[in-house]
């Protein structure tokens, strides 16, 4: 251990959250127990406890250098075990308004991996340390407490029979359905006041085994959703001959299940590639479905109060649209403060590290839920800033049609790499200026998505 803080450690939730979180925790306590209600090991597909697991994802740069941080050679072996994997402006084909992006060099690697499969490599590297231990079918049923601190957790195992875990300090990593807020109403606090952005967004994902290729050389095919075409795509290649397609709808447009109805979204969609690479394959399964009603920022840092001995991260403190890719990344990040906290010797206390955690969650909800107002249907508060923001996008969308350098700033920006006023930097303005006009009866106004995350 790099320094002990503690003796135990309990992480609820076993999901990237969790498992990153029990990652840093076991460098400074003696023992670390990470608990979730599914079967974790030896999972290789996807879980209850992720619903959104079969389902179209992507790890951002900034999330995949993290990665390697915690597990090193991570990227190298999921490249050897066959997973695709190239640079992020070169190798994946993005479509804006129905015109393709120019793809030029990035230096950010993306890796094609499935949600499970990335999970599962992560929960392997995870499971192999000494001092972390994993509590599988257990129900969590809520928070120990002695005066205002949280001593550890009631659970409940799959015989039935109930127990207390002790902890030194309890991480509620179980995501959007997290209960924190909840027991911190039994237990006298506030709840935390929360930004909302309804999109009603629906994912719908079949397999299929391809007839041909129509990737060559590149890992997916995207045509993203913008308000002149709100219909969108993720088609990443997997292992083999075949593909995942995962379309995406919002505001209640969403995407049919049944295979006729699938395919004639598909066939909607403002590129060609994506409907003539699937109208003759042949399907491997049923349509799925899953919705996400709204994107929700939990404000644990404007609380007046809060008890000692428990964190909140990941989707628990801020849930991002999916078509944007930033969940695991931002997960990623979070855990990356919490090391940091830790590194001082001694527990995070709990409104530091909300602090902290919130100006990592600033910049990509800045990003998603502005994006998001570009869409006339979606309500929120349509400021000069994000007016402007959308508008400046709109016309960078349209220079990356034209520039590759212009696309690589953007996919730089978009993983989370670099800050947002990286675009505003006066060469890059000068080449958006220069390539940015819209295509005849093109909308000005478009969103910035990547992928789920």
């Amino acid at each position: 251990m790099a320094g002990h803080v503690g003796d135990r450690a309990v992480v609820l939730g076993g999901g990237m959250a969790g498992l990153l979180s029990a990652r840093v925790l076991s460098e400074f306590y003696t023992e670390v127990l990470l608990i979730d209600r599914d079967t974790l090991t030896g999972a290789s597909g996807p879980r209850r406890g992720v619903p959104h697991g079969c389902h179209a994802h992507a790890l951002l740069a900034r999330g995949q250098q993290i990665l390697d941080e915690l597990f090193p050679g991570l990227t190298g072996q999921l490249i050897e075990a066959g997973v695709p994997a190239g640079d992020m402006a070169t190798r994946l084909r993005w479509y804006f308004n129905g015109r393709r992006l120019r793809q030029a060099p990035s230096g950010l690697v993306s890796v094609s991996a499935t949600r499970p499969v990335l999970e599962e490599q992560v929960r392997l590297r995870v499971a192999a340390l000494d001092n972390v231990r994993f509590l599988e079918r257990t129900d969590i049923l809520g928070p120990t407490t002695s005066g205002a601190r949280v001593t550890g957790v009631r659970v409940r195992n799959s015989a039935g029979e109930e127990e207390n875990l002790a902890s030194d300090l309890l991480i509620d990593a179980t995501g959007r359905g997290s209960r924190t807020p909840a027991w911190l109403r039994e237990l006298g606090y506030d709840r935390p006041e929360e930004d909302r952005v309804k999109i009603g967004l629906a994912y719908t994902t079949r397999h299929f085994r391809l007839r041909s290729d129509p990737y060559g050389d590149d890992l997916s095919i995207n045509p993203v959703a913008s308000p002149a075409n709100p219909r969108g795509a993720f088609f990443p290649k997997l292992p083999g001959d075949m593909s995942m397609l995962s379309l995406t709808g919002i505001l209640g447009d969403h995407p049919p299940a049944d295979y006729d109805g699938f395919l004639a979204f598909a066939k909607s969609l403002p590129v060609p590639d994506v409907y003539e690479a699937i109208r003759d394959a042949e399907p491997l399964d049923d349509g799925v479905t899953f919705t996400f009603p709204a994107s929700v920022r939990r404000r644990y840092e404007r609380l007046a109060g809060f008890p000692d001995g428990l964190l909140v991260l990941g989707d628990g403190a801020c849930s991002f649209n999916p078509v944007y890719g930033q969940g695991m990344t931002v997960a990623a990040m979070e855990s990356i403060i919490l090391r940091q906290h830790l590194r001082q010797g001694t527990e995070p206390r709990w409104r530091p590290f909300f602090r902290d955690i919130s100006r990592v969650i600033d910049v990509p909800w800045e990003i998603s839920a502005g994006a998001d107002l570009a869409f006339p249907g979606v309500q929120g508060p349509r400021t000069l800033k994000v007016r402007l923001a959308n508008a400046y996008m709109g016309r960078l969308h349209a220079a990356a049609a034209r520039d590759g350098a212009v696309t690589a700033a953007f996919m730089r920006v978009a993983g989370l790499v670099d800050p947002p006023q990286a675009l505003m930097r006066p060469g890059l303005m000068l080449r958006v200026l220069a390539n940015g006009r819209p295509a005849t009866g093109e909308e000005t106004v478009q969103p910035l998505p990547v992928l789920r995350g």
